[in-house]
């Protein structure tokens, strides 16, 4: 059976909106790590302090924004 998710967990839309390109290795890296591929394409990803360490390090570059309920499409 598949697991339900629990209604309690929240979840992030991590968008980037600035190129990776001519930064330092460690922010490609985390921009990678996050699931961001190109420029402009968003992820939704769980609000842990994980995720939140990750952003914080490259929020010049994203754009993050809480996800409803239903949106998690």
């Amino acid at each position: 059976m598949a697991k339900k998710k629990k209604a309690s967990e929240a979840a992030v839309r991590i968008t980037q909106i600035r190129s990776g390109a001519g930064r330092p290795a460690g922010h490609r890296a985390t921009l990678r790590a996050l699931g961001l591929r190109r420029h402009q394409h968003s992820v939704i990803q769980k609000d842990t302090p994980a995720i939140r360490g990750m952003v914080n390090q490259v929020s010049h570059l994203v754009r993050v924004e809480p996800v409803g309920e239903g949106e998690e499409s």
